[in-house]
């Protein structure tokens, strides 16, 4: 089944792609026809799932997203207080190309612009292995595949990176560059000339929001401080003179490029990428930018909304033959549950269903097998339930719907945005319907009977056609009205109860208020627990709808065993063979209930 969140990002990208403002970068002659009709979008999440609509296995050039992935190796490989001595991390409050060096030290403000990204360069160790070479693995270890140069574009940043030059030469005038700047220089180039795709912008991001764990591959591309520090510059400085718009708007650390990429993270929980080459006048995807409002938006990522670390909120998925109901079912009908109860799962919450929690629970149920007919969202232990998650579970229902299956929810205090969904008050009760859906569906109307006649009851099947006409005859008829209550628990044993037709429900007195224990039907007994004649009867029994029955009380089982003590005793034993048959069945229930 096609995922809700596919199908969110699918209709974002169509009603995104009107946009038609802005213009690919003109300052690289390579770059300056870029096509404006590209527009992709990705999504990888903290366990590398990735979602992706668009163009987004096209090749772009990385440009100016590079830099926070430089920062970090630097950071890693000779330590924040060295990396200070040259960077500082104040905003710059100016574009990206701009001078923004400190009157007396000539410290770049902050590693994000171009001056800082330079700078940041020179603070890479090349000892082991030529400079480039390190931030090419580097870059390729974060995108989780190897990542290539593109040659024309590598000449044409060269050709025209002259406001650069002047930067790279000024830094070392003050010696934050400390050596030749021109091989720095030419190796800040080739990092901008690194070709990427949105797919790999996103899991880029995301290995940052994995706190350097590449979640595909599970490689620790960095440091957990130099992480720290890279989101915490990308926060303030990643968007450069736009970055307060965007952090109140967005309030995601970012970094755009001018190649048309823009990058966005939430830690612990996902990295977005958008590739688009029309920009704005800051110099990020006119496109990118508008996606990322919008996603952060519907999706709850503000950072002040979704401080929350991000985590599955699956507790459990089974399907309905682990945890049957209390109903007891004919031997025909018993078998056909067992043989199609694995197309009726219950998927059971827990936490918060913001964006992580959400999209586990989406993805856990798109990626159900096909045969899965009924699945039901158990929303018991859910503590929150934001309005993506709303978005999302209605979108569920929908596409399962589509598909003809059927989506319900398990809540004991239903959830208002929820309510117009197939919800019940327990998990007892969605199996219950799971299972007269499955009967219904695949069985056959025998199954479950609407009337059964005392012959055809199973607990008495053991006994001759004599026999039953006696029990019969002994028997008591009543009807019973919806609500009305049948047995109490602590009255002394009343006698055998046929169910002829209708249903009953027992239930247990638990915290001061009836829990149902157990929905009986047509063809089932009820009271035989406490036929000893010393017992008492354990639960409360009612009437569900209105309910036809028929009791062999405990005055006619006394006479029955002085005028046919024989008789008698092939019933008691036909009613403990019944009985135990039904305790064996249940077994894996702990609460199976004895009425």
């Amino acid at each position: 089944m096609r995922s809700p969140i596919d199908s969110y990002l699918a209709d974002l990208h169509a009603d995104l792609l009107g946009l038609s403002s802005g213009a690919p970068y003109q300052g690289i002659p390579a770059m300056k026809d870029a096509d404006n009709t590209k527009f992709a979008i990705a999504m990888a999440t903290v366990d590398g799932h990735v979602y992706q609509v668009g163009d987004a296995e096209l090749e772009f050039s990385i440009q100016s997203i590079s830099k926070p992935f430089s920062y970090a190796l630097a950071l890693d490989d000779i330590g924040l207080d060295a990396v200070d001595e040259k960077l500082d991390v104040e905003p710059s409050g100016d574009a990206f190309n701009e001078i923004s060096l400190s009157r007396d030290t000539g410290r770049p403000a902050n590693a994000m612009i171009n001056a800082g990204a330079i700078a940041t360069i020179s603070l890479i160790r090349d000892a082991d292995a030529p400079r480039f070479e390190r931030i090419l693995a580097h870059y390729s270890a974060a995108a989780g595949r190897q990542l290539e140069l593109s040659d024309s574009i590598y000449a044409s940043e060269a050709l025209t990176g002259h406001r650069n030059r002047a930067l790279a030469y000024l830094l070392r005038s003050f010696d934050i560059i400390e050596t030749d700047p021109t091989p720095v220089l030419e190796d800040y180039f080739r990092a901008c000339s690194v070709m990427v795709n949105a797919r790999d912008l996103a899991l880029m991001a995301a290995t940052l929001a994995n706190g350097g764990t590449q979640p595909a591959t599970g490689v620790q591309v960095m440091g957990k401080e130099a992480v720290q520090r890279t989101l915490s510059v990308m926060t303030t400085c990643g968007m450069y003179d736009d970055a307060g718009a965007w952090i109140s708007a967005v309030g995601l650390p970012a970094k755009s490029g001018v190649g048309g990429g823009l990058i966005a993270v939430l830690p612990g929980q996902l990295g977005l990428a958008i590739y688009s080459p029309a920009l704005d006048p800051h110099g990020s995807s006119v496109r990118g930018v508008a996606a990322s409002e919008r996603i952060s938006a519907d999706m709850g990522l503000h950072f002040v909304r979704a401080a929350r670390l991000g985590r599955s909120a699956i507790r459990e998925n089974y399907d309905i033959t682990r945890l049957p109901s209390h109903i007891r079912h004919s031997e025909a009908a018993t078998k056909l549950l067992a043989q199609y109860g694995e197309r009726a799962r219950i998927i059971e919450l827990a936490g918060d269903l913001l964006f992580a929690g959400t999209e586990s629970m989406v993805r856990e149920v798109s990626e159900l097998d096909a045969c899965v007919e009924l699945v039901v969202l158990d929303l018991r232990r859910v503590d929150e339930v934001d309005k993506i998650a709303v978005q999302m579970i209605h979108q569920l229902q929908r596409e399962l719907a589509a598909e003809s299956r059927t989506l319900a929810l398990v809540q004991e205090i239903p959830f208002e945005p929820l309510a117009s969904l197939r919800s019940f008050p327990s998990r007892n009760d969605a199996v219950e319907w799971a299972q007269a859906t499955l009967l219904a569906r695949h069985g056959t109307a025998d199954m479950v009977p609407e009337t059964v006649a005392v012959r055809d009851f199973a607990a008495l099947a053991p006994l001759d056609g004599a026999d039953i006409a006696l029990l019969e005859s002994l028997m008591e008829e009543s009807r019973i009205e919806d609500g009305r209550i049948i047995r109490r628990p602590g009255e002394e044993f009343g006698g055998v109860y046929f169910i002829l037709g209708g249903k009953v429900a027992t239930s247990t007195l638990q915290g001061g208020r009836a829990v149902r224990q157990a929905t009986l039907s047509a063809g089932m007994t009820f009271g035989e627990i406490a036929l000893g004649g010393e017992g008492e009867q354990t639960t409360r029994v009612t009437a569900v709808g209105r309910a036809h029955l028929k009791v062999l009380s405990a005055a006619s089982i006394a006479r029955l065993e002085t005028e046919n003590p024989g008789a008698a005793l092939r019933f008691w034993k036909a009613i403990a063979r019944d009985a135990y048959t039904r305790v064996e069945e249940n077994i894996k229930d702990s609460s199976y209930p004895l009425h």
